[in-house]
């Protein structure tokens, strides 16, 4: 068993090694034109290198459950079980007290909605989120706070597209619904309280890592601009093997009991280790996505609840993976299209469709000969 285990281990540990960095959100760090064209799915399917992810996700997941199918299944589990323990006897307090201060930080950084690259100039939303902090320390005000996370979800829309907003819409909810499941009075309604967490941020990774495939060009500034990120891995490389991690793993949250707690553990991780080149920023918005990793590592549930039959074999996680790529991808390709047409749009003022926007900060976007010509839509 040991031997066996030795080079899948190796091999999910290059999953990880291969995407700590990637996992800083793009949008907060270089420019980006959300409704620029999408490289086509077709260049993803073609790349040696996604392939070669997926290949390495299978040996890690199948790994995990082979484990959990066996007599150690069980004592894994313990082990886990035994070292969150102090953490999974207060978890609830754990969670309210990060959600409470991440919204200080918010309140603090100023000027955003929920999330860095959200800005605004209203002052009042600052404030709201500092309401917001304060109702989640009392089980009374807590519903009300799960309801202004939502109220500041739609207020963003008046500055942001729908599109760009679906990048905060899954977690904020799964915020949301635990914030009102938490204080309620019905066993049968709070027990799904972390389930909803749990699904928010898988769904949110998922969404998120999409990226990855369809605005490679996104991440060639911070290559540019932070080499040593992709450790020596030629960026074309390490972009969508970064992708396949985060997405995958992203699914494995919403997985049998093991491998949602193994990928917890691996994106909790990832992200903490991306703090380190990108700084404060990364930290204030990865803050709240990191302590809900850490709150799925400590869950103790040993139940599927969604697709429990189906996900016992070994062949529905190839299946299982597929199906998920499929629903995403459709989703993210088709919806861009319903928004922005099929060639895209960029905005007005520019005359060739590109991916980046242009500033003296971010010197990589089009360059200022192309401002100033008629709107291509």
């Amino acid at each position: 068993m040991r031997s066996r285990m030795l080079p899948a281990a190796g091999a999910a540990g290059l999953l990880v090694f291969a995407s700590v960095p990637a996992q800083a959100h793009v949008k907060w760090f270089a420019p980006y034109i959300v409704g620029a064209p999408p490289e086509p799915v077709m260049s993803t399917l073609a790349d040696t290198w996604f392939w070669v992810g997926i290949g390495l996700v299978l040996v890690f997941f199948g790994l995990a459950r082979a484990v959990e199918r066996s007599a150690y299944g069980d004592r894994a589990l313990d082990m886990l079980d035994w070292a969150a323990a102090p953490l999974w006897r207060r978890l609830d307090d754990y969670i309210r007290a990060i959600v409470g201060a991440f919204f200080v930080a918010i309140f603090a950084v100023g000027g955003v909605y929920l999330t860095p690259d959200l800005k605004t100039p209203a002052e009042w939303v600052s404030w709201l989120q500092l309401v917001i902090a304060g109702m989640i320390f009392s089980r009374r005000t807590m519903p009300v706070a799960g309801i202004g996370i939502i109220a500041l979800w739609i207020l963003a829309l008046r500055d942001y597209d729908l599109f760009h907003l679906f990048d905060y819409l899954a977690l904020g909810l799964g915020v949301a619904v635990y914030l009102i499941l938490e204080p309620s009075k019905r066993e049968n309604w709070r027990a799904h309280r972390l389930e909803a967490l749990r699904w928010g941020l898988a769904i949110a990774l998922m969404w998120s890592s999409l990226e990855k495939f369809a605005y490679p060009s996104w991440f060639y500034p911070l290559v540019v601009e932070k080499p040593f990120l992709t450790f020596g891995l030629p960026r074309d490389v390490f972009i969508p093997m970064a992708g396949v991690t985060e997405f995958t793993l992203g699914l494995g949250l919403v997985w049998t009991p093991l491998i949602r707690r193994l990928s917890a553990i691996a994106l909790f991780v990832i992200f903490t280790s991306a703090v380190w080149p990108f700084g404060r920023v990364d930290l204030i918005g990865h803050g709240l996505i990191m302590a809900i990793l850490l709150a799925v590592a400590a869950d103790r549930s040993r139940e599927t609840h969604f697709l429990p039959v189906f996900k016992q074999t070994f062949r529905s996680i190839p299946a299982g993976i597929l199906a998920a790529f499929v629903l995403y991808g459709s989703a993210y390709w088709g919806l861009h299209v319903a928004f922005y047409g099929p060639e895209g749009y960029v905005g007005p003022a520019i005359t060739e469709k590109a991916t980046h926007s242009h500033s003296p900060e971010y010197p990589h976007g089009p360059q200022s000969g192309d401002i100033g010509a008629p709107p291509d839509k």
